[in-house]
C-alpha cells in the first residue's frame, strides 16, 4: 500500500457537483492498493498515519499526532500512486489492484483506521470522478510505502 498523507486546515470531496466529505483540521489520506497488499499492510500503515507526530504541540513543535489533536480524516482512494513512468510519458499502472480486490482492502483500511483513531472518518467513493480540495497545513505531505518502510 502506498499513501500520501497532507495535513490539512481544511479538506472537502465532491462527486458531481454534491461535497461528499468536508473536515476541517486533520488529515486528508490518499491510499493506492496493489494485489500484493495484506492485513499486516493495513493494520501497520493505519497505525503509522495515526501516530504520526505532524502537528504542532504548545511549542510549535510537531510532537502531536492526528489523535492526540482530535483532528479528522478524510480517506480517498487513489490508484494512480501506484503509476509507473519508466517507460515513456503515458504511465502504466499495472501494480494497481484490480477493483475486485482493491475495494475490500480500500474498506478494511477505513474500517482499520477508524478502529485506531476511535472515531469515524469520511471518505471519497472508490472509482468515482472526484474533485478533492485541501488547504495543506503547513505545508505538510508525508510519503509511506508499507513496501519500503524507510
Amino acid at each position: 500500500m502506498k499513501a500520501v498523507i497532507q495535513r490539512v486546515a481544511q479538506s472537502s470531496v465532491t462527486i458531481e457537483g454534491e461535497v461528499v466529505a468536508s473536515i476541517q483540521k486533520g488529515l486528508l489520506i490518499l491510499v493506492g492498493i496493489e494485489e500484493a497488499d495484506t492485513k499486516e499492510d493495513i493494520e501497520w500503515l493505519s497505525s503509522k498515519i495515526v501516530n504520526l507526530r505532524i502537528f504542532a504541540d504548545e511549542n510549535s513543535i510537531m510532537n502531536l499526532s492526528v489523535k492526540e489533536v482530535n483532528g479528522d480524516a478524510i480517506i480517498v482512494s487513489q490508484f494512480t500512486l501506484h503509476a509507473s513512468t519508466k517507460k515513456g510519458n503515458r504511465p502504466s499502472y499495472i501494480k494497481a489492484a484490480k477493483p475486485d480486490i482493491a475495494i475490500p482492502l480500500y474498506e478494511q483500511f477505513i474500517q482499520q483506521f477508524e478502529k485506531d483513531l476511535e472515531k469515524r472518518v469520511q471518505t471519497g467513493q472508490f472509482g468515482a470522478d472526484m474533485k478533492v480540495s485541501l488547504i495543506n497545513d503547513g505545508p505538510v505531505t508525508i510519503l509511506i510505502d508499507t513496501k519500503n518502510k524507510e
